[in-house]
């Protein structure tokens, strides 16, 4: 299955680094051309594309946009066409993640969390729908398991991801038969970029709470996202829980 995704393009939101960064690297080594989107991770971006495209020329391509902005997801769309010649899948990644105390919630939290987490896949599905439909393509969210089961103190994050659940399985009632629509909810896969999220105690317990007894790594999404791509093609309106066996002690 090395060239699975051979003359295929994929693009992948939040895609310059952590786990955007494992997707890119994984759909690529699969043959796949791909658009690595960025917001401000321009070194990162380009860094990946040379990387990349020292294996293969011409394979690579990074594009910045503020997906707060709807205006940004029809442009995206046309850059990989323009780039590729085509569209065969979209990988929802960017997320924003913080915690939000009731109380303390403010607006503009609410606008971001919401925005980067439900609004911008929605609005990218729609603009990348006609192109999709055209290569029977499909669309992966990458969601959370805190979608289901929620962490104290991220009421905002938990409701987007929530909707973005629920968004999946309505995309692949409304995107059929020609477009699968999958989501993938990880459990904990890296720890968050803030440093003093959680100390180590409360690291160790999240740990404990695993059937593995492990975090995961960035490459177990990525493995997935390959799956529901390249290899299942009867498989839609499915959630992929990657989280170690967290959720069953949850």
């Amino acid at each position: 299955m090395a060239e699975a995704l051979a003359g295929k393009s994929v693009l992948v939101t939040g895609g310059a680094k952590r786990v955007g960064a494992a997707i890119c690297r994984r759909l690529h080594a699969a043959g796949a051309s791909v658009l690595v989107h960025y917001r401000s991770s321009a070194l990162e971006a380009r860094a990946l594309q040379v990387e990349l495209q020292a294996r293969r020329a011409e394979s690579v391509a990074v594009a910045q946009a503020d997906l707060l902005k709807a205006s940004a997801a029809p442009q995206l769309v046309k850059a990989a066409v323009k780039q590729f010649g085509r569209l065969d899948a979209v990988i929802n990644n960017a997320s924003s993640f913080y915690a939000t105390t009731v109380g303390e919630i403010t607006e503009a939290a609410w606008d971001d969390l919401i925005g980067t987490n439900l609004k911008a896949p929605l609005f990218l599905a729609q603009a990348a729908a006609p192109e999709l439909r055209k290569t029977h393509g499909c669309i992966v969210n990458i969601i959370d398991i805190h979608a289901e089961f929620p962490m104290r103190n991220h009421a905002v994050y938990t409701a987007a991801k929530g909707g973005l659940l629920a968004l999946t399985r309505a995309l692949a009632r409304d995107l059929g038969p020609e477009v699968r629509v999958n989501g993938i909810a990880p459990g904990t896969i890296l720890w968050p970029e803030d440093e003093t999220w959680r100390d180590e105690v409360s690291r160790q317990r999240i740990i404990n709470q695993t059937a593995l007894k492990r975090i995961g790594e960035p490459d177990d999404v990525a493995k997935a996202v390959q799956f529901l791509v390249a290899e299942a093609p009867y498989i839609t309106g499915q959630i992929l829980v990657v989280d170690g066996g967290r959720s069953v002690s949850l």
